[in-house]
């Protein structure tokens, strides 16, 4: 049975029609603004979010502490992995850098229907192994890469999701990339230089994105690569829906 979903979300896009038909019967479209919350440190976490549309960032760190961008999620996924975990909260908080449009789900209801649906869960687990090898591959990029070769990681990551015109402010990539603000206007003017970019005031503009690959390097399109090969590209998520329901 095909999918009966023809919305954006890479997720639901995965769901055969008699599991989608349950989780749609359960989800809300909500519109979120640029800075809303998705979950706070150590805070129930009440909804989980599949993306339409925009960007949210999981940041490393309480407010008003020392903190930095972990991961990034838009319309390929959802926000709230810990709660796909069987966790209520975490030290980690959510927001949206950019704002967008997603469907978001109760938590409990959610767990009730991976509980019951094993298809339902297969997606979430692998999409939940996916943002794992992401934060792994953003500390790794941290640890051993210098401000052009990450910046120019996050801004492939931020069109991957949002399109070549990137609303991003300097303060979002002095968050993203762990750097006081002098050391990004340092990193995009030299992007700009070799004309990868344009910069703007809260705007990034890609117009070179083969040569932001190349800067990049190895620190971008492993975790990419495993959302293909574990939830695009997968002929495991295309079988028959199954319930665990007498």
């Amino acid at each position: 049975m095909k999918p009966i979903y023809d919305g954006k979300n890479g997720l639901l896009g995965k769901l055969h029609a008699e599991d989608f038909a349950e989780v749609s019967a359960r989800l809300e479209r909500v519109e979120l603004s640029q800075g809303e919350f998705l979950f706070k440190s150590y805070e129930t976490i009440d909804h989980v979010y599949f993306f339409e549309s925009g960007l949210s960032s999981e940041i490393a760190g309480s407010r008003g502490a020392e903190s930095i961008e972990v991961g990034c999620i838009g319309h390929e996924g959802l926000s709230g992995v810990p709660a796909l975990l069987d966790v209520d909260s975490s030290p980690h908080y959510a927001f949206m850098q950019v704002g967008g449009t997603a469907h978001r789900i109760e938590t409990s209801a959610l767990r009730a229907l991976a509980n019951n649906r094993p298809a339902i869960r297969r997606v979430l687990l692998r999409f939940a192994h996916v943002f794992m090898i992401q934060i792994a591959a953003t500390a790794l990029a941290d640890g051993r890469f210098g401000v052009e070769k990450r910046l120019a990681r996050w801004l492939l990551m931020c069109q991957d999701r949002l399109g070549g015109r990137l609303p991003l402010t300097h303060d979002f990539f002095a968050l993203m990339l762990g750097v006081r603000r002098p050391s990004v206007t340092d990193a995009l003017h030299a992007l700009e230089g070799k004309l990868l970019i344009r910069s703007e005031r809260s705007l990034v503009t890609i117009r070179n994105r083969a040569g932001l690959e190349e800067l990049a390097g190895s620190s971008y399109g492993l975790p990419e690569s495993e959302y293909r090969r574990l939830i695009a590209d997968s002929t495991a998520l295309t079988g028959v829906a199954t319930s665990t329901v007498a």
